[in-house]
């Protein structure tokens, strides 16, 4: 049984609590390609997918995409196109491109459009908990409706985010704790009012669109339940969007002590050129890119699990090299071993200790770059053996087609 690090406590916990294992993560805004920082994150959860199957657990993985909101509509508005245009070419390209780099897909990718009316119903219960108030015509969430605000990233959470630190990264990351009339400046957006020119629909609320904690909260919940086991994402994310989800789904289910995430998953930050690689800084090195330009996708997927899931660290070309030389000498290495047959190489000790220590890393924390070694150590050995089942463990649980 794979055990992560829970961002909340800081221990690490086991993934999965009974036979089937729950996960969401949050997916993309689909208004540009996805770039390398993506794909590390989804392949970290693409490896605990694949340890969690192996340690003989249903899985049932479910994504969202954030396909209405502000960077989409900005985006379709500067290029002249459709916004729903957009966001399904976008998407399809997500698709491809995680299939290239063998990324298992969820059970359930589910777009903000199609949850509406999950997204509404769940708004409703939030109203029907006096959790939520007007400003002007948009509706908020009351942070004072939840006694437990701040049990992800506040005080006494490894994270340790005091008010202060967390109203800057709101205000970074999406939020307006600037604005005139909330109650309190860490109240978040559940749903927003029509504006001209952008798109809306019906609701409770009136015509509007929804916010985007509030989107997960309701996704999460519909597809896996009141409580489910891991929420995963980007560390960027820990506050405001996990901490205010799980604010969220806590008020809408109370008194259900066990509402949300049991535990927390938090992948590091990619950069590129010595900055952070993320969409508004344009530095950007993009997976269809790299794949048009013939760069083998087991070597990209590879240059990813050379760095371990919760760790910061830069794209290079020498992290691609690295990781291009790595799979040429694991290759070669198979296609020099004699006899991999199954009835002959499952037998040999040093495939079989390959298998154990690749399992065993993966357990403690997803560690990819300590089961990378393992395959480095077959591979460089003086005879290396057990080639079919090296093969398939790289297969199954490293996601590299050999």
């Amino acid at each position: 049984m794979p055990r992560l690090r829970d961002t909340a406590s800081g221990e690490l916990t086991p993934a999965a609590a009974h036979a089937t294992a729950t996960i969401y993560a949050c997916g993309i805004t689909p208004y540009d390609a996805t770039h390398i920082g993506h794909a590390a994150t989804y392949a970290a959860w693409d490896l605990l997918v694949r340890a969690l199957i192996d340690a003989r657990r249903d899985v049932v993985y479910v994504q969202n995409v954030t396909d209405v909101d502000d960077p989409l509509l900005e985006r379709a508005d500067r290029d002249g196109v459709d916004w729903r245009e957009l966001a399904a070419l976008e998407i399809d390209r997500y698709r491809a491109d995680m299939a290239a780099l063998r990324i298992l897909p969820p059970a359930h990718l589910v777009g903000a459009v199609e949850a509406l009316p999950v997204i509404e119903r769940f708004g409703a219960r939030l109203a029907e908990r006096g959790a939520l108030y007007g400003v002007d015509d948009d509706v908020y969430f009351a942070k004072s409706a939840d006694p437990a605000f701040g049990a992800l990233s506040g005080p006494g959470t490894a994270s340790g985010y005091d008010i202060a630190e967390m109203a800057g990264l709101f205000a970074e990351r999406g939020g307006d704790p600037g604005r005139s009339g909330k109650k309190d400046p860490l109240d978040a957006l559940v749903w927003r009012a029509e504006r001209p020119g952008e798109p809306a629909w019906d609701s409770v609320f009136g015509r509007g669109r929804p916010g985007w904690h509030v989107e997960c909260a309701a996704i999460a919940s519909e597809y896996l339940g009141v409580a489910f086991d891991v929420q995963a994402g980007g560390s960027d994310l820990v506050f405001p969007h996990h901490e205010m989800s799980a604010s969220h789904a806590r008020v809408a289910f109370a008194p259900d002590p066990h509402a949300f995430a049991r535990v927390y998953a938090h992948a590091g930050m990619v950069s590129y050129q010595g900055e952070k690689m993320s969409k508004s800084l344009g530095n950007l090195v993009f997976v269809n890119r790299l794949l048009a330009d013939g760069v083998d996708p087991m070597a990209i997927r590879l240059a990813l699990l050379a760095h371990h899931y919760r760790s910061d660290w830069e794209w290079t070309d020498d992290v691609l090299a690295e990781a291009d030389a790595r799979l040429s000498r694991w290759r070669m290495a198979l296609a020099r071993v004699p006899g991999s047959d199954a009835s002959a190489s499952d037998a040999s000790a040093s495939a079989v200790a390959v298998l154990a220590e690749v399992r065993a890393a993966l357990s403690e924390d997803l560690d990819a770059p300590r089961a990378v070694a393992a395959l480095d150590r077959w591979a460089d050995g003086p005879e290396p053996d057990g080639a079919d089942l090296v093969r398939r463990t790289a297969d199954a649980l490293l996601g590299i087609a050999l």
